[in-house]
């Protein structure tokens, strides 16, 4: 089941723009490997379930598989030939707002080129080049 809010204050959002990096989830916080996206873009709520879906095949039941983004920008789209006017569409999909830099997963417990290889199975499904990254140890 795709993610989405329980609840929003308001329905629909205006587009914005993704500019700059990203200066919030850009490390490691929970896990010893992650999954750094490299471009901005919106993330789906379906493309996110779909990388959660493809590392825990992969991993079978070992380690922790953390999802470090969430949709939480509703976007509207209307429906194949109808004419302009008539207000605002209905919200279509869930988004997630990912800047460069941003840490999209991560995943503990496992050796490292596992991780490699199951981050390997999420990048293929995201939208984004990504890299994978390891933890900063505080000096």
């Amino acid at each position: 089941m795709p993610m989405l809010p329980k609840r929003t204050k308001f329905r629909k959002q205006q587009r914005g723009k993704l500019r700059g990096t990203a200066t919030r989830g850009n490390y490691v916080a929970y896990g010893d490997y992650g999954l750094q996206a490299l471009e901005p873009h919106w993330l789906t709520a379906r493309q996110i379930e779909s990388g959660r879906i493809a590392a825990q095949h992969f991993l079978r039941r070992q380690g922790k598989i953390y999802i470090r983004v969430f949709p939480d920008k509703p976007v509207s789209k209307k429906p194949l030939e109808t004419r302009m006017g008539k207000g605002k569409a209905d919200v279509d999909y869930w988004a997630a707002r990912i800047y460069p830099g941003t840490v999209l997963y991560e995943i503990a417990g496992v050796p490292e080129d596992l991780a490699k290889q199951a981050f390997a199975r999420i990048a293929q499904k995201m939208p984004v080049r990504c890299r994978f990254v390891g933890r900063r140890l505080a000096v």
